[in-house]
């Protein structure tokens, strides 16, 4: 099972959700950390290559998770947030990009 690591934020956005969306993305994040795909998701292409997003819908309004899980052992979970419109915001995008270009940074420094 690979591990989950959350950059910046994204932890204490996640434990931020309402119960209902909170488990049901913790048990989403398990699922690709056993390699299964989430039940509901799409890629990220704006954000990244290889990076997706699980959607959560529930009475409080829709949740996602933004992650990336291409590497051999580590999920890395960008951004938490809850979405407020149809087309996810560009400071969401923008976001989740900042944090994936930084551990590409981080990974690439530690070769």
């Amino acid at each position: 099972m690979k591990q989950a690591s959350f950059r910046g934020t994204s932890l204490d956005d996640l434990r931020s959700f309402p119960e209902v969306a909170r488990r049901e993305a913790g048990y989403q994040i398990d699922r690709v950390q056993k390699g299964k795909e989430p039940t509901d998701y799409k890629p990220m292409p704006a954000v990244g290559k290889f990076v997706y997003e699980i959607r959560v819908e529930e009475p409080a309004g829709a949740f996602r998770v933004m992650y990336v899980a291409k590497f051999e052992k580590i999920i890395y979970v960008l951004h938490c947030f809850q979405k407020k419109t149809q087309k996810t915001a560009k400071k969401d995008i923008d976001l989740a990009k900042s944090r994936y270009r930084d551990l590409a940074m981080e990974l690439r420094d530690e070769k």
